[in-house]
C-alpha cells in the first residue's frame, strides 16, 4: 500500500523561517516536522512505500531523509512539473494505475489520529473514498464538511454564514482513496482534490465516508501555530519525541555546557553542543537548538531558537522564533511577537 505525503508547499505563511528552509523540514525540537508523520505512517504495516510529493526546494527534502532507511521505511520522492493543485499531486505521485488504497496526508499537519481505524472503516463500508474530519470552536472561520447519521458525506461549505452551518467539523487533510477512482483526474493539470474529485463522488453518488476524529490535530503553518506545537509536547498535550516520556520537564542533551549559577524551568528542551553561561536564566516553554550560545545573564523566556544561534550577555528574548546562525547583541530586548530567518542579527541594546 501507497501512502502520499503532500509536502509540496512553500510555507509562505511561516516566512522568513522557511526561505531555506522548506516547512516540511522545519525543525521541532531536535528532528524534522516530516518525521512525525513517518512515524504516524508506520503504524500501519501495510504501508509498504511513503512517496513524498514536493515542489519547493526538494533537494533539502530528500537530504534530510535520504531512501527512509534510517526510519525503517521506505521513501521515494516525485518532484511535480508544474503546480498540478492538490488532486493533480496525488495522481502524480501515485503513479499509473494504483490498485487497492492510497493514503493521503497533508505535508503541515501534525496529529495523533488512528490510522488503522480509518482504514478498518473504509474497509466496512467499502468506501471510494475516506475523509478524516475535526472539529473547530469558530466553524464560520473555514469550509464545513457536512455528513448524515452514518457518516456518509453530503456536503462541502465553504465559509458559511451563521445561518447556514449545520455543524462543525472541517477536512482534516488525510484521506484513504480507492487508486482506481484516481483514472477521473486529468493528467498534467492543476486540479483540486477538495473541489473536483470529492464533489465527484458525491455527485455520482459513489460511497464517500467520513471518520470524525476530536483528538489532537494542528496545521503549523503559522508562527503560533508553530510555538503552539513545541508547547503542545512540552506539555503532554500531544505525546511525542522527546517529551513522551518526561513531560512537563526540562530535555536537557547531556553534551549541554551548563555553568554556575544558571537558572533553568522546565517544560523546556536544549539540545547538544549548546553552551549556557554564568546566571543566565532559561524559562518554561523554551527550546534552544544545538550548537547554541547563551551568555552571562541572558534571560531566554519561551524562545524558539534554531540551531547555531548567539544570544550575547544580558540579551532578553520573549517567545519570539529565530532561525539558524542568528545573533543577539549585548542588553538587547526583543519581544514575543519577532519572526526572525537565518543569519539575522539584532545590534547591542537593540529593542524589538
Amino acid at each position: 500500500m501507497k501512502a502520499i505525503l503532500l509536502a509540496g508547499g512553500q510555507g509562505s505563511r511561516l516566512r522568513p523561517l522557511t526561505l531555506n528552509t522548506p516547512k516540511p523540514i522545519v525543525p521541532i525540537f531536535d528532528r524534522p516536522f516530516l518525521r512525525y508523520q513517518i512515524e504516524l505512517l508506520k503504524q500501519v504495516p501495510e504501508i509498504d512505500e511513503i512517496v513524498l510529493s514536493l515542489n519547493y526546494q526538494p533537494k533539502r527534502i530528500e537530504e534530510v531523509f535520504g531512501d527512509g532507511s534510517s526510519l525503517g521505511v521506505q521513501i521515494r520522492y516525485v518532484v511535480e512539473p508544474q503546480p498540478l493543485g492538490t488532486g493533480g499531486a496525488i495522481k502524480f505521485a501515485a503513479g499509473s494505475k494504483p490498485s487497492g488504497p492510497v493514503v493521503v496526508f497533508n505535508g503541515d499537519v501534525l496529529t495523533s489520529v488512528d490510522l488503522q481505524a480509518v482504514l478498518a472503516l473504509h474497509r466496512e463500508r467499502n468506501a471510494r473514498a475516506t475523509i478524516v474530519l475535526t472539529p473547530v470552536t469558530n466553524p464560520s472561520a473555514y469550509g464545513l464538511v457536512e455528513t448524515d447519521t452514518e457518516a456518509n458525506i453530503k456536503a462541502f461549505l465553504e465559509k458559511p454564514s451563521a445561518d447556514q452551518i449545520t455543524c462543525d467539523t472541517i477536512n482534516a487533510g488525510i484521506y484513504v482513496i480507492e487508486g482506481e477512482t484516481l483514472d477521473r483526474i486529468p493528467d498534467d493539470t492543476n486540479y483540486s482534490i477538495e473541489r473536483g474529485y470529492f464533489p465527484s463522488l458525491i455527485e455520482r453518488h459513489e460511497t464517500f465516508v467520513a471518520y470524525t476524529y476530536r483528538g489532537y490535530w494542528i496545521d503549523i503553518g503559522t508562527r503560533e501555530k508553530y510555538q503552539q506545537v513545541h508547547t503542545d509536547i512540552m506539555t503532554g498535550t500531544f505525546v511525542a519525541s522527546p517529551f513522551d516520556k518526561a513531560p512537563g520537564t526540562a530535555v536537557i542533551s547531556p553534551d549541554v555546557r551548563i555553568e554556575p549559577g544558571v537558572v533553568i524551568e522546565g517544560p523546556c528542551f536544549i539540545d547538544a553542543g549548546t553552551v549556557i553561561k554564568e546566571g543566565a536564566h532559561v524559562g518554561p516553554l523554551s527550546v534552544i537548538g544545538a550548537n547554541c550560545h547563551i551568555g552571562e545573564g541572558a534571560r531566554i523566556s519561551g524562545s524558539i531558537l534554531w540551531p547555531h544561534t548567539w544570544v550575547d550577555r544580558h540579551a532578553t528574548l520573549g517567545p519570539l522564533v529565530a532561525g539558524r546562525h542568528c545573533q543577539f547583541g549585548r542588553n538587547v530586548d526583543v519581544g514575543g511577537s519577532a519572526l526572525l530567518g537565518d543569519n539575522s542579527v539584532v545590534t547591542d541594546f537593540s529593542r524589538l
